[in-house]
């Protein structure tokens, strides 16, 4: 056993110390990720809480108040039309008991009047835009603005479509798949492996495992962007108040297991950025930085430019 412990304990103690080195030196190993685009300031859904969401006003609203990129979701009408919109269902955001791909686009219901922010309830956006957007329309106004699209169903036409209009206007490095199922994010980039992507959720486990191994060091990352709520965020909006979750033990071990400084910091070394969501108030936003974010996300551009504006002063 003595013998044992004489060659295992040198063998493990070199793998940690070269592993804790090459964590905070990536470089020796890994050439640099260069993206076309750097995003501080991302809009959730266009910026749904101070207009309606992913509405041509909330995005024009979300870049007139300084964002560096624009999140959102689509879906396929049943005349092969993509409009921004984050339910397939539409009860949530019109009134109406009716599906996206049921529908032709000139038959959409308009978005209420007054819509719940759903990371901040009991808010409410509203706006003189209640059309939903189509995704070309996007496009075209904001040519060279980044855009981060997230595919929630494993349907083809959907992503050949998202991806015939990328490549038609030419924004192949500024538009980015994104998907927490890993098996429509193996479809994205099937069909289109020229732009870049985002973590999923089995990814972002086995990153997670990686980190935890000593083995993230060592392993080539093909994604550009990871993509994370803020785990009180999540405690906050959906979770329960009876279930295990809201228990303030488990939050705050999720938030010591996942919110790791020095993960983000290699990844960020490495090129790759780290946007951490939804923030919506000022402690949030300040504690997505302090863990290491790269940018945040927020349904408030405005709140967010001011936080920045603010902080850039005080630097």
């Amino acid at each position: 056993m003595s013998s044992f412990l004489y060659f295992v304990l040198p063998a493990l103690g070199g793998y940690t110390l070269t592993s804790l080195y090459l964590l905070k030196n990536p470089h020796v190993l890994h050439k640099r990720k260069r993206t076309a685009f750097y995003s501080t300031h991302v809009s959730h859904r266009g910026g749904c809480g101070e207009r309606i969401e992913s509405t041509m006003e909330a995005f024009t609203h979300a870049v007139e108040q300084g964002t560096q990129m624009l999140e959102m979701d689509c879906r396929l009408t049943r005349d092969g039309h993509v409009v921004v919109s984050h339910d397939e269902n539409l009860l949530r955001q019109t009134g109406h008991d009716v599906t996206t791909s049921a529908l032709n686009l000139q038959d959409m219901p308009l978005y209420k009047e007054r819509l719940e922010v759903t990371f901040y309830a009991g808010r409410y956006s509203s706006g003189a835009d209640r059309k939903f957007a189509l995704l070309e329309d996007v496009f075209r106004k904001f040519p060279e603005l980044p855009v981060s699209i997230e595919i929630k169903e494993n349907n083809n036409p959907l992503i050949a479509k998202v991806s015939d209009l990328v490549r038609r206007y030419n924004r192949e490095e500024i538009t980015v798949w994104a998907s927490v199922n890993s098996s429509v994010m193996k479809e994205c980039r099937r069909t289109n492996d020229s732009m870049p992507y985002s973590f999923t959720m089995k990814r972002g486990v086995l990153l997670l495992l990686l980190f935890y191994s000593g083995l993230l060091p060592f392993v080539p990352l093909g994604e550009s962007l990871l993509q994370f709520y803020l785990p009180r965020i999540i405690n906050r909006t959906f979770i329960p108040q009876k279930r295990i979750l809201r228990n303030m033990l488990v939050v705050s071990l999720l938030e010591k297991l996942t919110m790791r400084k020095s993960l983000f910091n290699h990844l960020a070394a490495r090129g790759l950025q780290v946007h951490l969501f939804v923030c919506n108030e000022d402690e949030d936003i300040k504690a997505a930085f302090e863990v290491g974010a790269t940018g945040v996300m927020s349904d408030y551009p405005a709140l967010l430019s001011s936080y920045l504006c603010r902080n850039r002063s005080q630097d």
